[in-house]
C-alpha cells in the first residue's frame, strides 16, 4: 500500500470529496540554480469526477505552474509540436534545443504560443469562444 498516512483519523479520508497525492519528481535548473520543480499529481479519491487520474507539470518559483511547459508537453503529446532528439519545432520552425529553451521561446513569443494553443484546441475538439466585448451573458 501507500507508505504515506493522512493525519486526522479515518473521518478525514472518508468525508473528503477530492484527495490528491502531490510529489516532486525532479528539479528544474537554470545553470546551477534550482528555479522550479517537476511535479506529479495523482488523484487518490474523487467523488465529483473519475478518480485515479495523473498529471505532470512544472512549478516555477515565483511564477507558479508553467503555462509554456504545459503547452509544450501537450503539443508533443497531440503531435502539434514536433520533437526530434532534443529539438522542438512547430510548423517547420525550430523553437528550441532542450525543453527549457523551448519554454523560454514560447514565453518570449506569445503569438506562437497562441497559435499552438489554437491548434491544440482544434485537435482536442474544444471550440474557440468568440468574444464580442460585452462581457458575460
Amino acid at each position: 500500500g501507500n507508505p504515506e498516512t493522512t493525519p486526522g483519523g479515518r473521518a478525514l479520508k472518508f468525508y473528503s470529496s477530492v484527495r490528491l497525492d502531490i510529489r516532486k519528481i525532479g528539479n528544474i535548473k537554470d545553470g546551477q540554480d534550482v528555479v522550479g520543480n517537476r511535479t506529479r499529481v495523482k488523484v487518490v479519491k474523487n467523488k465529483v469526477a473519475p478518480p485515479f487520474k495523473e498529471a505532470e507539470f512544472d512549478i516555477m518559483y515565483g511564477d507558479g505552474i508553467s503555462t509554456a511547459g504545459d503547452l509544450l508537453d501537450m503539443g508533443v503529446k497531440m503531435e502539434v509540436v514536433e520533437k526530434s532528439g532534443t529539438w522542438y519545432s512547430f510548423a517547420d520552425e525550430r523553437i528550441g534545443q532542450g525543453r527549457e529553451n523551448a519554454k523560454k521561446f514560447l514565453k518570449e513569443n506569445p503569438d506562437i504560443s497562441t497559435h499552438i494553443l489554437g491548434k491544440l484546441r482544434d485537435a482536442l475538439g474544444l471550440a474557440h469562444k468568440e468574444t464580442n466585448g460585452s462581457g458575460p451573458a
